[in-house]
């Protein structure tokens, strides 16, 4: 096939992977340029090809973990075939992976850091279905640490675009067949080794199969229900934690007068603003326990210490501020 913008084919997957692409233009755009992230694989090969036809420029960067033998060649057969597809270019962009949390976690760290430095400032469109959502929700599920982790991925969380949200992963492979070209199948996602891939092959078919289907739409359909639920609180705690800001400060008078979600959520922003960040659910209750639930109790230790000197979050005369002591003091 050529790779001129406007003559792909005109199959049924192919065009509900390009209304994903046109629907996330007219929420976010518009974009003269876009970047997406294409590993070869069917996600990423049909979401290039259809932001070819949405959009009027695009630039496809493959990333080459060099995990596997021929990695290399794998990352070259996916540069041509964006530049078949029309791309205006196409960079193979090699990692290093490593750093902690596992291959998965430093693979992840790996990608995004090299599409990020290479992107040029244009949004980077990823090929993440309505399929991977689902998986990401079970996996938030399993973490137990509230709706923020089980909302999922948003369709927008700049520079990152995921227009294929609402875009089964089988109607991606069928828009492959339809653009005559063979995705690659990356063996790592095969390989049980890996918790998504269990997910995948094990726990969502016995989950479809034992509901009835539906299981991995309602599962998205959750995901979004939360962001929606989420930007409402999230405004709201930002409303608050500037209305309690006293200086480097919160008033605990005015957080109290809140309600615990919200004044969860304020404490966690005003804790990334002073640059808290890595808190884990304990945390943030106990830290809001110096506000609903006050009684004299020491400070809360909120990890970053250095040389046996640790950061607390302490609560003063009405006053929650942060600071690196050697011992908790006591609150009064």
């Amino acid at each position: 096939m050529t790779g001129q913008r406007g003559r792909l084919p005109e199959g049924p997957a192919l065009l509900e992977v390009r209304h994903g692409v046109r629907r996330w233009l007219a929420a976010h755009g518009p974009a003269d340029a876009v970047a997406v992230a294409l590993s070869g694989g069917a996600d990423s090969l049909a979401l290039t090809a259809a932001a070819v036809a949405e959009v009027g420029e695009v630039h496809a960067l493959v990333v080459d973990h060099r995990l596997q033998d021929g990695s290399g060649d794998v990352a070259e057969r996916a540069a041509n075939r964006a530049r078949t597809l029309g791309c205006a270019s196409a960079r193979v962009l090699e990692v290093e992976v490593t750093g902690p949390g596992g291959v998965e976690a430093a693979a992840r760290a790996a990608r995004y850091g090299a599409l990020r430095g290479a992107r040029a400032d244009r949004p980077v469109l990823l090929g993440h279905t309505l399929d991977d959502q689902a998986e990401t929700v079970l996996l938030g599920l399993s973490r137990g640490s509230g709706p923020r982790s089980i909302a999922g991925m948003r369709d927008w969380d700049d520079p990152w675009a995921r227009p294929l949200l609402a875009v089964r992963r089988g109607v991606t492979e069928q828009a492959c067949g339809e653009l005559g070209m063979q995705p690659w199948i990356d063996p790592h996602n095969a390989d049980p080794v890996f918790t998504r891939v269990r997910l995948r092959t094990e726990a969502l078919p016995l989950l479809e199969q034992i509901l009835g289907g539906g299981v991995a739409r309602a599962l998205a359909r959750t995901a979004t229900h939360l962001q929606e639920d989420g930007e409402f609180l999230d405004a709201a705690a930002t409303d608050l934690r500037r209305a309690a800001t006293v200086g480097d400060e919160l008033d605990t008078d005015v957080l109290g007068a809140a309600h615990p979600a919200v004044r969860r959520r304020a404490v966690r922003e005003w804790l990334q603003v002073t640059g808290v960040g890595g808190l884990t659910d304990v945390q943030l209750r106990a830290a809001d326990d110096l506000v609903g639930r006050w009684r004299g109790q020491g400070g809360v230790a909120l990890g970053g210490g250095r040389d046996g000197v640790r950061l607390v979050l302490t609560r003063r005369h009405g006053r929650l501020s942060v600071g690196y002591v050697t011992s908790e003091p006591a609150g009064r």
